[in-house]
């Protein structure tokens, strides 16, 4: 199943009716702080995972205002919810309960390197995590699958290669288990490793089939820039295999990578949000030129705008 559109109306920094479609494949979704990148993240993840019969849906998100709105769309299956004056998620479906999407949401706080008790700790004392940072590491720790595609496969060699290594779940702990056989506790390895021994687990779990779902906030966050060109590959194997993909990025080297990787038969939507009095707005483009406005670029035409200043006030 794809998730083809989201409407918000009144709902956090969405003020007013807000609505965007998405595409099969990679959806980049960029802006400013503080536009709705994490939010359309999250309510697309919870909605998600209200498709499975063992979900509780109001456990998952709360609306927290008697007038928000919120609606997703998947093929001929939607899905609303809103909250009434007594603070009661109600929700209407078409066979949505039936659908058990797959999906997966890696927020921007590292995770793993804090797994020893966290899950046991947060359940028995309430501690205030947001439920997506329990959820991935509920994930990192399933039990790894048999089998693995030959795209999964090839994919984890990749990873494997890049992180030198592969992640182990050992007695309430992650490690990464180098090829050279020393065993590197998660929360000593190097952040951008940490990132992609995520994925790595992610995968060797089983969790990034065909039809699954991948929302990924700031993957840039921690990695450096010369491992960009092999997360976008991931990215694109990942579509190529029927994975459709969300990530939120303030990065211009991830956006225009995976633009200039982009071949024609690949499916790829930007996604640029930003306010207009107030009002979140989407400029869209299948190519990362074509896009309106661009907070982005923005930015770095203000840098390039200070070092001229610079150099002229130098000679």
């Amino acid at each position: 199943m794809k998730i083809n559109r989201i409407k918000l109306e009144d709902f956090l920094v969405f003020k007013d009716s807000f609505s965007v479609d998405f595409c099969d494949g990679i959806n980049v979704l960029i802006g400013a702080n503080a536009t709705g990148k994490s939010t359309l993240l999250k309510c697309i993840y919870a909605f998600c995972e209200s498709s499975r019969p063992d979900i509780s849906f109001p456990q998952i998100l709360r609306l927290g205002n008697p007038a928000g709105y919120i609606c997703i769309e998947s093929g001929k299956h939607s899905v609303y919810c809103k909250e009434s004056a007594g603070g009661i998620v109600t929700k209407s479906n078409t066979g949505w309960d039936e659908l058990n999407i797959q999906s997966i949401l890696v927020p921007t706080t590292e995770m793993l390197s804090h797994s020893k008790g966290l899950i046991a700790m947060s359940s028995k004392f309430n501690m205030p995590f947001d439920f997506t940072q329990l959820d991935i590491l509920i994930n990192a720790q399933k039990w790894e699958t048999k089998k693995i595609s030959e795209r999964n496969q090839e994919i984890l060699t990749m990873l494997g290669n890049a992180i030198e290594g592969k992640v182990l779940y050992e007695n309430d702990t992650f490690y990464v288990e180098k090829s050279s056989g020393l065993k590197v506790e998660f929360s000593l390895e190097a952040s951008g490793y940490k990132r992609l021994g995520l994925l790595w687990k992610l995968i060797r779990n089983g969790l990034l089939e065909r039809d699954s779902i991948l929302l990924w906030d700031e993957p840039e966050n921690s990695l450096h820039p010369e491992l960009l060109p092999l997360l976008v590959e991931v990215l694109y194997m990942l579509q190529e295999d029927g994975v459709q993909i969300f990530i939120a990025t303030h990065s211009y080297t991830l956006a225009k990578y995976i633009d200039l990787k982009k071949k024609n038969a690949d499916d790829v939507l930007f996604i640029s949000l930003y306010k207009e009095e107030e009002v979140i707005k989407a400029s869209v483009a299948n190519r990362y030129s074509g896009l309106d406005i661009n907070a982005i670029e923005k930015a770095g035409e203000e840098l390039y705008a200070a070092v001229v200043e610079k150099v002229t006030e130098d000679k």
